[in-house]
């Protein structure tokens, strides 16, 4: 310990009175940080430590030590008391290991269901991101209350300057930058949510948009000839509007050849409820003729090469490939896998009307948003078996 000056135990002696004794240093066979405060439920004075041993000798300790002494003055100013109940004592906890410990935690609870894979997905990415950013900075945050609103402030605008991302993007990181503060308060890893005081970014129109008629029948021509598996898939996105996530999970047990239509379950649609959606006949007729029907009811409708298998594709899949399609065709990129739901809604409204629609995606008016659906028992609109657009 290093020797006191009488100053400094003048210090300590009226910081007796306040019932703190402030911060100091020790450097020995151990490095660490020590000072005392009261603990409320005995009226006595605690002894409290910070490890420094995990931080290298030298500059990196130094600065450390520095802004833990900081903190621990920040904090007490403000009438924070370390053996409090309701204090965070976590808050000097390891950023890598809390954010080892959040990815255990997401990949837990999509194990059981509570996320969807998208989700997941998403979650994992923007860790991984995040991960990336703090690791490149050259004096890296290493303790969870360093993680403050300046830190996320720095790592937004990276985010859009240094990776060029949207306003959408960004937004979205956010969002998700939130949920994950909002678990380390709730682990006391943080006294509050510091997103909270970050706004959102107004964001201009969507990028992607609906392929005009033409394109369609260009499409449904290029994929006859060259790809007539992905051309059911993108014919059951253009004329059912179900999401790719959830196109992805559909098993040929879902498809009824006899009523014409696909059951989409609560447990892996978006809004978790059931869902039946009318097939036209044209698309019927691609499965008989794609003999998708031959493989066994168990089976996904959409496996390796847009064939029927036992084994589910991700969501990208469809994304990837027509991508490639894209290219192939010289479309703009706002042509998505996705415009084909936006394509098929705009010219199911105009053959058969919004409200038809509007049911046909799963949409619903705020009357009809708390009704319970029925399941395999509801109805399918049998106007649209002739529905033919453009693709």
């Amino acid at each position: 310990m290093f020797p006191k000056t009488e100053r400094d135990n003048d210090v300590i002696k009226r910081s007796r009175i306040v019932d703190f004794i402030p911060p100091q240093r020790h450097d020995g066979a151990h490095s660490y940080i020590w000072f005392s405060q009261t603990d409320p439920m005995t009226g006595k004075l605690k002894r409290k430590k910070y490890m420094l041993d995990r931080f290298r000798p030298g500059r990196e300790r130094d600065f450390a030590a520095n802004r833990i002494i900081a903190n621990i003055y920040n904090q007490v100013a403000h009438g924070w008391n370390v053996w409090a109940p309701t204090n965070t004592s976590r808050s000097d906890s390891a950023v890598k290991d809390v954010l080892e410990r959040y990815r255990a935690y997401i990949i837990n609870v999509n194990k059981k269901g509570v996320l969807k894979q998208k989700t997941f997905y998403d979650y994992t990415s923007r860790l991984r991101i995040l991960e990336e950013y703090i690791s490149e900075q050259l004096q890296p945050v290493r303790m969870c209350y360093q993680m403050d609103q300046a830190f996320w402030v720095d790592f937004f605008d990276y985010l859009l300057i240094d990776r060029d991302l949207s306003a959408k993007s960004r937004n979205n990181y956010r969002t998700w930058s939130s949920t994950l503060c909002s678990w380390m308060v709730e682990k006391r890893y943080l006294n509050e949510n510091p997103i909270q005081y970050i706004h959102q970014l107004p964001e201009h129109g969507k990028f992607r948009q609906p392929l005009e008629p033409d394109d369609l029948r260009k499409l449904s021509s290029y994929l006859q000839e060259n790809n007539k598996p992905f051309l059911l898939a993108v014919m059951m996105e253009y004329c059912t509007a179900i999401r790719p996530t959830e196109l992805s999970f559909i098993k040929l047990k879902d498809v009824s050849i006899n009523e014409g239509s696909v059951f989409v379950s609560s447990q892996i649609s978006k809004n978790r409820r059931d869902g039946k959606i009318k097939l036209p006949n044209k698309v019927i007729k691609l499965m008989l003729e794609l003999g998708v029907f031959e493989h066994h009811n168990d089976c996904y409708l959409f496996g390796r090469g847009f064939l029927p298998s036992e084994n589910r594709q991700d969501a990208r899949y469809f994304s990837q490939e027509f991508n490639r399609v894209r290219e192939a065709l010289g479309f703009p990129k706002y042509y998505m896998f996705y415009s084909l739901k936006d394509s098929g809604l705009r010219d199911i409204s105009n053959a058969a009307g919004v409200e038809v629609a509007q049911k046909q995606a799963r949409h619903s008016s705020i009357q009809t948003t708390n009704m319970y659906l029925q399941g395999r028992g509801m109805k399918v609109y049998d106007v649209l078996a002739d529905f033919e657009g453009y693709l």
